[in-house]
């Protein structure tokens, strides 16, 4: 069953406009702003716990709209969120010209423990969200009041990580944090063969190659909510596979074991030799952005151990080719 249909334009890159701006519908009348706008509509739906989006063009005169790829109820479906995100709704907020993004951090209790508790699930971040310059996929970003939130500030930058190394983000308190990291590639010639019937299951596939399966490039990212013993903690990584000489996939993880959530991350690895992962960290929730946003996951952590002053944040490297922190930023 289809829940919480939303139906609104964004704007396209090389227009009249920033295509970062939010578009309100009252402007549509405006025909250079009808010109410079696609559509996207998006759809919760009950059977997955997913929300799916298409982008298309919307004929006014008609009153119809056309997908430019119809749903193939597969991973090719594009998704605001590939982990424990839905019932999202979106609004145009006036002031700071920007489209809004309202999500649901679900959970996974049963029915007589959610009326126990008095609650089911909680609110997510609110996102940013905007049409990628390919107009391709959305981008979502955390709103910019959230940066209100930092205090204390920790860096590290141009160390490099050997391949079955990892190592740990110490002075401050990683339980409720905010950690931008950007990691150098090398050795792509040396990432692992992708087998094309992964491409329509990312979420099985890491499953198959977690966190603890070496791999060639990759897996790399953070160990967060980690005791310090290790013996708890939650993986948020990279990994690279290659499809011939010149092509890549990248697929990106949260893998707190059970269930695992993953979305594959649409950037030119062999072009950029790099990518950047920002999470937020609040007790239970964390929430990722790769690759600027262009792949979002929510998932919902219940640590026994790695709770409060006892929650440590890592950077690991299980691949074995070396990676490079270029960039590592954590606030909390």
């Amino acid at each position: 069953m289809w829940e919480c249909p939303d139906f609104f334009p964004v704007a396209v890159a090389g227009g009249s406009r920033n295509h970062q701006s939010g578009v309100d519908t009252v402007e549509l009348h405006d025909r250079v702003v009808a010109k410079e706008v696609k559509y996207v509509l998006m759809v919760s739906l009950e059977l997955t716990q997913y929300d799916y989006y298409t982008i298309g063009t919307y004929d006014h005169d008609k009153e119809r709209y056309t997908p430019d790829h119809a749903f193939l109820d597969n991973d090719y479906d594009l998704r605001y969120d590939y982990g424990d995100f839905y019932a999202s709704k979106s609004f145009f907020d006036p002031t700071k010209k920007r489209r809004v993004l309202w999500g649901w951090a679900n959970e996974s209790d049963t029915v007589t423990d959610d009326h126990h508790k008095g609650w089911a699930g909680i609110q997510a971040i609110p996102r940013k969200i905007f049409l990628s310059r390919s107009g391709r996929q959305l981008i979502q970003w955390p709103v910019e009041e959230v940066k209100s939130l930092r205090s204390k500030h920790v860096n590290v930058s141009n160390k490099a990580v050997k391949g079955g190394e990892y190592f740990e983000i110490t002075g401050f308190k990683s339980v409720q944090s905010d950690v931008e990291a950007a990691f150098a590639i090398r050795d792509l010639d040396k990432a692992e063969k992708f087998d094309l019937a992964w491409r329509t299951d990312a979420q099985g596939l890491c499953k198959k190659f977690n966190s603890h399966v070496k791999g060639c490039v990759g897996p790399f990212g953070l160990w967060l909510l980690a005791s310090n013993d290790l013996e708890e903690r939650t993986a948020v990584f990279f990994r690279v596979f290659k499809t011939n000489d010149t092509n890549y996939v990248i697929l990106m993880c949260n893998d707190p074991t059970r269930p695992t959530f993953a979305g594959f991350v649409n950037v030119d690895i062999a072009k950029t030799k790099k990518i950047a992962l920002r999470t937020l960290i609040d007790h239970s929730v964390v929430e990722s952005f790769g690759a600027g946003g262009k792949t979002c996951i929510l998932t919902r952590v219940y640590p026994r151990k790695a709770i409060g002053d006892d929650a440590h944040l890592f950077v690991f490297n299980n691949g074995e080719s070396d990676i490079k922190v270029t960039n590592l930023h954590a606030r909390r």
